[in-house]
């Protein structure tokens, strides 16, 4: 089968449709499965989301990310697995249900029942998966669907029941009350990795409150908090023990209070407002007691100043950098305020604790005054009923920021419950050691986010006061004191005798087991795991090991590669850690990729109720999935930074990536067919081919290394690297090599030059085309599939899709790194030229007289003169001059101060830094250049700071205009003259023919006319007749160019008729006031009933006969 001609137009999102429908057709990814299976594997963990809502552009990306490195892998030679997985139980899909039943607390659940609460919570957890799915392939991701994991299944949850019984067989299981993140709204202490995901500024009540001392009630402690709800609950106050504390008289009032010294203003504002009467160290005040705020709890205090409640205590946690210096203990609802009381005695660890707030945040009868109230709602009652009784010393607010669940939005309240907990503070050590054999990227999120995380890391709370999740598989006796830890399905059955099917609360709750020590029948306990404890066993879990598929696990685990988003150093991948070193004392993954936060472009959070980002899959109908896929990977994101998500940077793929690649790809295509119907040659490529042209080896060379740093970024998980310089490839290749071989190509300059420049083409084309495969796999697809057919290899349905085929390996005999550096300097100097151009206002099509390059280096003046024919070409000069020194020609450096930077940083300097800026010799400017710093009045100044110029003398060479970069330096010689300026003319006219040509579909071998009329806006139409001057001056020129005749446009009534195919009427920017008016007419032999080809005249002379 031949090649099919490209239509000039391309639609991606409707291509990439098409391309859809043929990986269906040929079952694309499962074939692509069976072609690997005898391959190496390489093992991919894909971390679970949530069905419960839409993916947003994080998922997009991570999802992308993680569909090119599987890809490189399959296509690098490995099999490789990919499975869906998703997170069913937990706090998303309860509080869901929670909200659509109208549930208040966990009273209203065990009236509906379990059974019933957990049937709600199965139908919703694949609410949205047939969305997820759709989205997910039509974002071109190859991952199975059918053979997924979900953590509802009982055969998942077993596996996550034999994790647990090895940590608890391993003594890493304890049962504790702990000062835990609680959520009220959804019933339950969270991780304190959980906290971390939703912090908001607030403003809180700031209240200062005194405490009496027992042994002189004259004299008040005085304690800060921003939690007056709390205050019910105090037992201790503490302070510092090394600080120093004064009595101070408030001459106000008349009052005298205990304060931190360095804390005087917090509640004075002058020194005249106070008198110091005496200064001590903390631990002067350390174990005196003091009258109670309030009744709740009085009577706990003792007589023993060495025991029990309302007592001052010293601890080194206390900071001089707010409050007073004396810290309000409520240790209920504090993680320090615990630590301190169960130290210092005020009770033992493993007793309850006081704590008056129910599970729905509300005070309990205990605090008779405010039962029933939500607490921070009772903080305004609270502080009422302080000042009523004197214990009120000042009142303001705080702004800070502070943590909301995750889940329902509401504030995180920190209280004392009893909860199990895995021990981790223990194997810190060995986490810490497992993250180093861990390969991180970026690397800094390792070696400092992560590991500053692991080294402060606490017990994990893995158990919650939930309904919808994995029971936690403990049988208890009624106090605790026999505990059975069941690990499988099999080992339940034969305890119990019950036969069971399924895991879930509502299924096991009932199930007893009979004691062995006479306690009568074992109960399981009440709470579920945490969703996070699930997820971070998936690596066994998904296998069902090691109940199946334990000789695969052993054999692919750790994994090769995950990916996820920056959050989850504090979720996924700490739970993943945290498992598989408590199980194995090994890493889960050795390759990890971290991306950034997709923001909205305003730099705020992406957020459905402010409609403050477009929906993705709106951006991918417009451009394609393709275009959104290499917008995020090729972004700052993939370094783990913050991208602020800009529709116009996708439009910009399609535009500056997508559209030259293709047009360089048609370009390809055409000329394929024409030498076919032109020479009768048919193209087929030939693997071994060498080319000899300087610009040909120079493309191939550049392919070739290109291949090569690929595959060594690749292998480093670098995509950051390969993504620019795959891009930039791309406008290497359309930008110079094709605008440069434009005529070989199209075989202007001889049938041999032209089959080379056609192999050369199609090889490079046919290499970006597998390279960026896995990145825009859409495009590549649409691309392969005509381009196939031009293959030494006959069409199978092995290589029927460019998927298949393996990433291209490099041939090192083809690198020649001089002629790209060749290449690399020519690039350089086009580029300067064109600099000095766009600021002269000298489009190239003006011809000028001469191009200067200077360099000192003479390889570097010898590669520049190798490829001078392409300089004088592209820059439009007809001559090159290469020279060793600037100075003969009068070249000097210019200095200008940075206004916006400096300004800033100087204020009111900047006036005097200006001058002495500008005032900067040449030799202090070259040394500035080369340094990098330079000071200027006592001011260190650095490459941003100071703009540099090049400026030529006109005494000495006043025709040249200057710029350079690095060790070259350009000048043009601008002068103008009349016989350039025409050639410039003669230019602009061949620019309006092509593009009315291509306005209208032609192709080069299109036989057509071109006809033009000058006309002037003036009356004196001297300069129409110049250009009309110009044009027959130039026509041979025009007409080898445009590959048709050109003629004047026929004056009279005596034209005979004919019709045009293109018309356009512009104005020439060469030529102020005139205007050019084109057809373009067919020249193929006339008809019969026509003697010309030439169009209607303009004048036809009509009479009207009457009555006929």
């Amino acid at each position: 089968m031949a090649v099919t001609p490209v239509a000039d137009r391309f639609d991606f999102p409707l291509e990439e449709e098409k391309t859809l429908e043929l990986w269906k057709e040929l079952d694309a990814f499962r074939t692509s499965l069976r072609q690997s299976k005898d391959r190496p594997r390489y093992t991919f963990y894909d971390g679970p989301p949530f069905a419960t809502g839409l993916p947003h552009y994080g998922h997009i990306l991570a999802g992308t990310i993680k569909d090119v490195v599987t890809r490189c892998a399959h296509q690098s030679g490995f099999h490789v697995e990919r499975r869906f997985g998703w997170d069913c139980h937990g706090l998303p899909v309860e509080y869901e249900i929670d909200k659509k039943l109208g549930l208040k607390g966990p009273g209203d659940v065990e009236k509906m029942g379990v059974a019933a609460y957990n049937a709600e919570c199965r139908n919703i957890v694949t609410r949205y998966s047939k969305e997820w799915e759709e989205i997910v392939t039509r974002m071109g991701r190859w991952i199975d669907f059918e053979n997924d994991y979900k953590t509802l299944y009982p055969w998942y949850m077993e596996s996550i029941w034999w994790v647990f019984k090895q940590f608890y067989d391993k003594g890493l299981v304890y049962r504790g009350y702990k000062v835990m993140p609680y959520s009220t709204g959804c019933h339950t202490p969270l991780s304190n990795f959980e906290v971390g995901q939703n912090y908001k500024e607030v403003t809180d009540p700031g209240i200062i409150v005194n405490f009496p001392l027992d042994d002189d009630p004259e004299v008040s402690m005085i304690a800060w908090t921003t939690t007056p709800w709390t205050l019910p609950s105090n037992l201790a106050l503490c302070v510092h023990p090394d600080y120093t504390y004064v009595k101070v008289k408030d001459n106000s009032v008349d009052k005298v209070y205990i304060m931190l010294e360095d804390r005087l203003d917090a509640l004075f504002k002058k020194p005249e407002e106070y008198s110091i009467l005496e200064r001590f160290p903390g631990t002067a005040v350390r174990g005196k007691k003091y009258r109670p705020l309030f009744e709740y709890f009085a009577h706990l205090k003792t007589t023993d100043p060495n025991t029990g409640p309302f007592r001052i205590l010293c601890d080194t946690y206390v900071t001089s950098e707010t409050g007073t210096g004396v810290v309000h203990q409520a240790p209920g609802f504090g993680e320090d305020d615990f630590r301190i009381a169960v130290a210092h005695g005020i009770f033992r660890k493993g007793e309850p604790v006081v704590c008056p707030v129910d599970a729905s945040g509300n005070f309990t009868a205990e605090v008779s005054d405010f039962h029933g109230q939500y607490v921070k709602d009772a903080d305004k009652g609270i502080t009422k009923m302080l000042k009523e009784k004197g214990r009120l010393v000042h009142q303001g607010t705080f702004k800070h920021s502070y943590p909301f669940c995750w889940r329902s939005d509401t504030p995180l309240l920190y209280k004392a419950v009893p909860s199990w907990f895995i021990r981790v503070e223990c194997i810190v050590e060995q986490l810490l050691e497992n993250n180093k054999k861990c390969y991180w990227v970026p690397e800094f999120v390792k070696e400092k986010r992560f590991h500053n995380w692991l080294k402060e890391a606490r017990d994990w709370c893995i158990s919650r006061n939930r309904y919808w999740g994995t029971p936690i598989p403990l049988w208890v006796s009624e106090d605790f004191s026999e505990v059975v830890c069941v690990g499988s399905i099999e080992e339940l059955e034969k305890l119990s005798g019950k036969k069971i099917d399924d895991l879930h609360k509502e299924n096991v709750d009932d199930i007893t087991i009979p004691s062995i020590r006479g306690n009568g029948v074992l109960r399981r306990v009440t709470e579920v795991f945490d969703c996070w404890f699930e997820s971070g066993s998936m690596p066994y879990a998904h296998k069902h090991y090691p109940f199946e598929n334990k000789k695969l696990f052993d054999s692919t685990f750790p994994a090769d590669f995950v990916a996820e988003g920056i959050d989850q150093t504090r979720g996924w991948f700490y739970t993943l850690l945290v498992v598989s070193t408590a199980l194995f004392n090994s890493p889960p993954y050795k390759n990890l990729i971290v991306n950034g936060l997709v923001l909205a472009s305003d730099g705020q959070k992406m957020s459905k109720r402010l409609k403050n980002y477009p929906d993705p899959m709106d951006v991918v109908n417009r451009y394609g999935a393709d275009a959104l896929r290499l917008y995020l990977v090729n972004s700052p994101v993939v370094r783990a930074e913050v991208l602020r998500f800009q529709e116009r940077g996708v439009k910009d793929v399609v535009k500056d990536v997508f559209l030259p690649w293709f047009n360089a790809y048609r370009f390809l295509i055409q000329n394929v067919i024409r030498l076919k119907e032109e020479e009768g040659v048919v193209f087929k490529c030939k693997e071994d081919f060498t080319p000899t042209n300087e610009m040909d080896r120079w493309i191939t060379s550049f392919t070739q290394s290109l291949i090569t740093f690929m595959k060594e970024e690749l292998a480093a998980y670098r995509l950051y690297t390969v993504v620019p310089r795959l891009v930039k490839f791309i406008d290497q290749l359309t930008n110079w090599y094709v605008r440069f071989n434009r005529k070989r190509i199209k075989g202007e300059a001889g049938l041999e030059e032209c089959q080379c420049s056609i192999q050369t083409l199609f090889s490079v084309v046919f290499a970006i085309t597998r390279m960026m495969s896995p990145f825009t796999p859409f495009l590549t697809e649409h691309m392969y599939q005509n381009l196939r057919h031009l293959l030494p290899w006959k069409p199978t349905s092995n290589n029927a899709s460019v998927h298949y085929l393996m990433l291209p390996q490099s041939r090192t005999d083809l690198i020649d790194k001089h002629i790209e550096e060749s290449v690399a300097l020519m690039q350089s100097v086009i580029d300067l030229g064109r600099y000095i151009r766009d600021q002269r206002v000298l489009p190239v099509k003006f011809p000028l007289p001469e191009v200067v390059v200077i360099h000192r280096d003479p390889g570097s003046r010898e590669k520049v003169q190798s490829l001078q024919t392409y300089i004088l070409e592209e820059l439009n000069v007809k001559r090159l001059t290469i020279a060793t020194d600037d100075r003969q020609y009068g070249v000097k450096l210019q200095a200008e101060p940075n206004s916006e930077i400096l300004g800033k940083r100087l204020k009111a300097d900047f006036k005097r830094v200006a001058p002495a800026v500008k005032a900067l010799t040449d030799e202090q400017l070259l040394q500035f250049q080369e340094d990098g710093m330079i000071s200027v009045l006592g001011h260190e100044l650095s490459g941003e700071d100071i703009k540099i110029s090049y400026a030529v003398d006109p005494a000495v060479s006043a025709q040249y205009s200057a710029h350079a970069v690095g060790g070259l330096m350009v000048l043009l010689d601008v002068t103008p003259s009349a016989e350039m300026m025409e050639e410039g003319i003669a230019r602009e006219v061949i620019s309006k023919i092509q593009k009315l040509r291509k306005k209208v579909g032609l192709q080069p071998q299109d036989a057509v006319t071109v006809l033009y009329e000058p006309s002037s806006s003036s009356t004196d139409d001297s300069s129409a007749l110049s250009l009309d001057r110009i044009v027959q001056s130039h026509r041979q020129y025009i007409e080898s160019t445009t590959k048709g005749p050109i003629k004047r446009f026929p004056q009279g009534p005596e034209a005979v008729v004919a019709t045009p195919m293109a018309e356009d009427e512009q104005k020439m920017k060469g030529l102020a006031g005139v205007t050019l008016h084109l057809w373009i007419v067919s020249s193929s032999p006339p008809s019969s009933s026509s003697s010309s080809s030439l169009p209607q005249s303009r004048f036809v002379n009509l009479e009207l006969v009457p009555g006929s």
